[in-house]
């Protein structure tokens, strides 16, 4: 019997803002700026190419684009973020996700998934590479790593077709052209020091560009430093 095709359980959208405490001693608990807290919207929202009306991202080199359109996020992780980080208040919008969805996770969700939501079509493109606001805005320094561990990462959308989506909506599965790459496989890929895979992902044409090019120098033994990303500033003395 075939799962339930996923829904939206929270769309979620939100702006960039300047958040922390001027002079803080904690690295954490410094000024910077961030659109990773989404509130929770009905919709119907416009889903353009770039995104759901109303959100925004602060770091437009990084975050946001064509490729990065909308931030998906399986509602079935945050009982085991709860218990790991000792918190009860993980839940949908911890991550700055826009889509928090009632079902898939990266084992079951491919590169290359067209979908139908609303009046939208969208495509999945890559997985999230976690950076260090999500470590910032919970206090712990580990997390983006601990996030790029456990493949508990999310995946990226690209929008095909622009329309109305809104809380409640199905995620209809209309092709998947690739169903050896599921996200799980893209992260191990990415972060699993495989160069076969990561050779073998790099020739798939639905994976956003950046992610390509990332995994031929993988492929080849070219591994640059992540810490930066993963770290940030949350490592400044």
């Amino acid at each position: 019997m075939n799962a339930p095709s996923p829904r939206i359980l929270s769309l979620r959208v939100g702006l960039p803002r300047e958040l922390g405490t001027a002079g803080a001693a904690s690295p954490l608990e410094r000024p910077w700026t961030s659109a990773i807290f989404k509130d929770a919207v009905p919709g119907p929202l416009r889903l353009s190419r770039t995104g759901l009306a109303g959100d925004g991202q602060a770091d437009l080199k990084v975050h946001g684009g064509l490729e990065k359109a909308v931030l998906a996020y399986a509602a079935s992780h945050y009982d085991f973020w709860r218990e790991h980080l000792a918190r009860n208040d993980v839940g949908p919008g911890a991550f700055g996700e826009n889509w928090v969805l009632s079902g898939g996770e990266e084992h079951t969700v491919c590169i290359g998934d067209m979908l139908r939501v609303g009046g939208a079509r969208v495509q999945v493109s890559q997985p999230r590479q976690p950076c260090w606001k999500p470590a910032r805005r919970w206090a712990r320094k580990d997390l983006a790593l601990l996030i790029q561990e456990t493949g508990r990462t999310g995946w990226y959308l690209r929008v095909l077709d622009e329309g109305p989506v809104r809380e409640g909506d199905t995620l209809e599965l209309l092709e998947r052209p690739y169903p050896a790459f599921t996200v799980a496989f893209a992260n191990h890929a990415m972060h699993g020091h495989a160069p076969d895979a990561a050779a073998e992902l790099a020739d798939c044409e639905a994976l956003s560009p950046g992610w390509r090019e990332s995994l031929r120098r993988r492929a080849r033994g070219t591994r640059g430093d992540d810490r930066p990303r993963l770290e940030g500033p949350n490592s400044a003395n």
